[in-house]
């Protein structure tokens, strides 16, 4: 691996009672939860010109474990003391519910289709992290391309990154679908995560040339699942 809760109105936010795969909440003392504190200082230092906004935690193909990367970072960058907002953009398969054992009944495909009377806070989770705040994926659309396109996604991006020190993107595998391509090139930064062993030279590569497409900023790799 590269080496005081926001304010609500009247919002009907959830408190999540056990987490997940967390192992930088279950065991902060462990060599991994250090590894993801060590990622967490890399990724600021390469923020040198710029204040580090919003996050897409990327990968070549499925099972590569950025679902999990991306909570345990959201995680470590709230226990710094910043307000952050994780948001499953993997609309095909969200699992970022299932990290932080909350449901997925309502979340950002419910925001993006405009329901009448409901607003960013009627969707928003909480956890036993103080500062960090979960937006869930919601019902899997038709059309999961369009609405990370959309004007609204757009809109949501810009009103969250006013609201919360950071923003962190889960988002689907880069090969077979648009919808990271699309998020990686309006971000601040990516991470991108390499399976060992299982996500091939080939994978990677193709995936690369898709980022550069869009001028991706690439902050680093994690090379997720390796023996010590």
């Amino acid at each position: 691996m590269m080496v005081e809760a926001v304010k609500k109105k009247k919002q009907k936010t959830k408190q999540s009672k056990r987490s997940h795969g967390l192992i930088t909440l279950a065991m902060p003392s462990s060599p991994v939860s250090e590894q993801f504190r060590t990622l967490r200082t890399n990724i600021q230092f390469s923020m040198v010109d710029k204040k580090l906004k919003s996050l897409a935690v990327l990968s070549a193909t499925s099972g590569a474990g950025k679902s999990t990367v991306a909570a345990n970072l959201a995680v470590t960058f709230t226990l710094q003391g910043n307000q952050v907002l994780l948001v499953d953009c993997d609309l095909r398969r969200p699992s970022v519910h299932r990290e932080f054992g909350i449901h997925n009944e309502e979340g950002l495909t419910n925001l993006l289709a405009n329901q009448v009377g409901k607003g960013l806070d009627d969707y928003l989770h909480t956890c036993e992290v103080p500062g960090l705040s979960i937006l869930t994926g919601g019902p899997v659309p038709p059309n999961p391309a369009e609405l990370l396109s959309s004007n609204r996604m757009k809109q949501l991006e810009k009103d969250t990154a006013e609201r919360f020190d950071l923003v962190i993107y889960d988002t689907p595998p880069l090969l077979g679908f648009t919808d990271a391509q699309i998020l990686s090139g309006r971000v601040d930064g990516n991470i991108f995560v390499v399976h060992y062993e299982e996500d091939t030279k080939e994978d990677v590569l193709k995936a690369s040339d898709s980022l550069k497409m869009v001028n991706a900023n690439v902050l680093g790799v994690v090379y997720n699942r390796a023996p010590g």
